[in-house]
């Protein structure tokens, strides 16, 4: 069945069927290694743009050497081990490992700074961490921080502080007896951006993955399909590339390919879709704004794509018209948010599609707009998006804030923060958000973290962040400093500035503009008054 009848019989129909006892690890790979074992799990693009297929048995194999290792080096249930790589068939691997082991995945990007991987790693007590060279470089400067860090493993050899990952796997077996664990347990922990404080570690179980599944079939046209093989520049240690893509593929047996992107180049992304044969993809509306560069693709490529999901931000009309002009499909939106993703979503398949709108809620989410009061908006009425309590695609917790956990919820509903108006048809469009959450390229970045990073400038007094409307990213970061006496505004202090966040803090996070001012807004409570700033910008 196919058409709005079909979305309208999956919703009405849909049931979940949680089992008692689940894990993640076993599910998307030992599963498939016991029935398929030669099944194509991970085809790694190497630096000559050659394919290195890594099957289910081989994925099974090296998991289970990670968690054997891991486990002779006191690490057990409930134990946090960081993740800090970029794609790789090892990053597959190691969240395998940690889920059978019973322990918690906490995958970190790559392109973190040394103070938001601090706050991190200490404030979720990490006892361990598998990296990259590069990776343990940062922490190697902040190791005096990190009371909690016992273990780590490193990709490119031993150093001081940091066993050899590939010797420490090669003294274990391949066989692996994985903790019991229950769909309940403890399994990963993501840390999401807000507006009061730092950055909160969002807990999830093992059931997380199989809340995502129909967030993952509807914008994927009924996923999988014969041939159907999955590709994202998305980092593999954010919600969308882990949780969009990785573990749903493995779930169905269908293969991701891994391709480490320093920097997304529109002309490599269809080239490496036209020569692997990528039928699925999970692009962020920033990356296909940067696509739409390329002209005529499809005549110069050729590439074979099937279906086209995006999120994390709105993805505009204009983008989703050139998709059907230029890829030759509808590109289907979804979304969610780290506590509680791919609740809303469209569909080609299924009919649910409507330029500027994200779509419709996704089977077994109850998902609406409602009011302050909990009650449900009426037709084109603006509310806040909330999704309806239990849900196995919620979070247990934010890690150690009782208090931000029970703001998260309005009785039964959870809170989004961000408004949205519901049309007659059902269809969601999003507004924008309550909260001060800066939506960049995709990422959603707290404010308190650039700010932290600006103020450790021996010119900086006191700094606000505000997003800035921006035609490619959604918004950018624009920072308005106040300066300590002594200081002048110029130029070339302010570019000082944004090299020195752009080192401490994230790629993403720094801000593109900077503007001096001589104080900023404050509520009587001293409060920045960020909604002036944002108007000015």
């Amino acid at each position: 069945m196919t058409g709005s009848k079909a979305y309208e019989a999956n919703y009405k129909n849909f049931a979940w069927a949680i089992p008692t006892h689940y894990n993640m690890g076993v599910d998307v790979c030992d599963r498939w290694a016991a029935v398929d074992p030669e099944r194509p799990a991970i085809i790694e693009i190497d630096a000559n743009d050659e394919p290195r297929p890594f099957s289910f048995a081989a994925l099974r194999a090296e998991s289970n050497r990670i968690a054997l290792a891991l486990r002779r080096r006191g690490v057990g249930r409930g134990d946090i081990v960081a993740l800090l790589l970029p794609q790789s068939r090892h990053v597959a691997a190691a969240h395998i490992a940690i889920y059978k082991l019973g322990a918690i995945a906490l995958p970190l990007a790559s392109l973190f700074g040394p103070d938001a991987l601090a706050y991190r790693l200490a404030d979720s007590g990490t006892r361990a961490l598998i990296c990259d060279a590069p990776g343990l470089a940062k922490v190697q400067d902040i190791r005096g921080k990190l009371p909690d860090l016992q273990v780590v493993l490193c990709l490119d050899g031993a150093a001081p502080g940091a066993d050899d990952f590939f010797a420490a796997i090669a003294a274990e077996s391949e066989n692996f007896t994985p903790v019991n664990t229950l769909a309940e347990d403890p399994a990963l922990m993501i840390y999401t951006s807000g507006t009061t404080g730092l950055a909160k570690g969002a807990l999830h179980a093992h059931r997380v993955l199989l809340g995502h599944l129909p967030g993952v079939q509807m914008p994927h046209d009924g996923f999988p399909q014969p041939g159907d093989l999955m590709w994202t520049p998305a980092d593999w240690a954010w919600a969308g590339g882990l949780l969009n893509v990785l573990m749903p593929s493995l779930h169905y047996g269908v293969a991701v390919v891994a391709r480490h992107l320093r920097k997304f180049d529109p002309e490599a992304a269809f080239a490496l879709m036209a020569k692997h044969g990528i039928r699925n993809s999970y692009i962020p509306p920033t990356a296909l704004r940067m696509l739409r560069s390329v002209p005529n693709p499809r005549a110069k490529y050729g590439f074979p794509l099937r279906t086209v999901n995006t999120g994390g931000e709105s993805l505009g009309a204009e983008t989703f018209h050139w998709g059907r002009e230029q890829l030759g499909l509808t590109i289907n939106e979804s979304y969610g948010q780290t506590e509680v993703n791919l609740v809303l979503a469209s569909s080609a398949l299924w009919d649910v599609n409507r330029a500027g709108a994200i779509g419709k809620p996704v089977p077994g989410h109850d998902t609406t707009v409602i009011r302050p009061d909990g009650s449900i908006c009426d037709d084109d009425e603006v509310g806040e998006i909330a999704i309806r309590s239990p849900n196995p695609v919620m979070l247990l917790n934010y890690w150690k804030r009782p208090e931000a956990t029970a703001e998260k919820f309005l009785g039964d509903w959870m809170l989004t923060g961000d408004r949205a108006r519901r049309d007659s048809d059902g269809y969601v469009f999003f507004l924008g958000r309550d909260d001060d959450v800066i939506s960049s390229a995709g990422y959603r970045i707290g404010p308190n973290e650039i700010e932290d990073g600006l103020l450790r400038h021996p010119a900086v007094a006191n700094a606000a962040a505000v997003g800035k409307p921006d035609a490619l990213r959604g918004e950018i970061v624009k920072a308005f400093v106040v300066l300590n006496p002594g200081f002048e505004p110029s130029p070339e202090l302010a570019k000082e500035i944004q090299d020195h966040a752009k080192t401490r803090l994230s790629a993403h996070e720094y801000p593109r503009e900077i503007e001096f001012a001589a104080e900023l807004p404050l509520t009587t409570s001293g409060k920045i008054i960020r909604r002036i700033l944002r108007e000015k910008a």
